[in-house]
């Protein structure tokens, strides 16, 4: 009986690295669509918008299952709690795949700028990075990989500062219109790079039982004040 309730664990921890797998497929055809304006692809990922929803919440009703008839204590229920956040947070980042599939459709027409787009790109390449190495550091449970996902998120928040340098910047109506369309789409990716360091900080908590470790690392990436 113990050991399926180990390879029910394992399973779900299994099922949620896919959805990760899923969502970073998603999150690069959204952001390929805004880039090329493909109104269809952004369509597809738009229509196919239940389909996370289900899967993160099947997710957690067979972490409810599990606590109700195993019982477990310590380091399980810890794994469990933490796959069901983990799950909750995977929803989140496929409602911001989302976003950026809209955006796609709402700016396809539009000239936007080229800086913008390169901009886009780039941070784009960064959040795939970070929602690349927070799957790895799920399916290895790799404490110093989860531990290093605030330092990768870093750079994702200074390119979306730039953006808004940029947009802030134009002066051609035609362009900012054009550039306001995407300006949900470098927020939304900010975020999906955000949840991914939230997705770090429980796997942090069920390896170590620990709930402060992320928060230190966070703390030693801030400027430090000369006083």
């Amino acid at each position: 009986m113990r050991e399926q309730f180990r390879q029910d664990m394992y399973d779900i921890q299994d099922d949620v690295v896919d959805i990760m797998n899923e969502l970073l497929n998603t999150t690069k055809l959204a952001v390929n669509a805004l880039i090329k304006g493909d109104e269809v692809v952004a369509q597809e990922i738009i229509d196919d918008d239940d389909r996370f929803d289900t899967l993160t919440l099947g997710i957690e009703e067979r972490v409810i299952e599990l606590i109700a008839t195993q019982f477990p204590v310590a380091r399980d229920l810890r794994f469990l709690m933490s796959m069901s956040f983990i799950a909750m947070y995977q929803e989140r980042i496929g409602d911001y795949a989302q976003t950026i599939a809209k955006s796609a459709r709402r700016s396809a027409d539009k000239p936007v700028p080229q800086p913008l787009i390169d901009l886009i790109k780039a941070q784009a390449n960064l959040v795939y990075r970070v929602m690349d190495a927070t799957r790895e550091a799920l399916e290895e449970r790799d404490l110093e990989l989860a531990l290093k996902l605030p330092e990768l998120d870093e750079p994702v928040d200074s390119l979306n500062k730039q953006f808004y340098r940029e947009l802030g910047r134009l002066t051609d109506e035609d362009e900012i219109e054009a550039a306001s369309k995407m300006v949900m789409s470098a927020r939304a990716l900010e975020r999906i790079a955000d949840y991914c360091v939230d997705t770090g900080e429980r796997l942090a908590y069920f390896l170590t039982g620990e709930r402060d470790l992320l928060d230190a690392v966070e703390a030693d990436l801030e400027p430090q004040k000369v006083i």
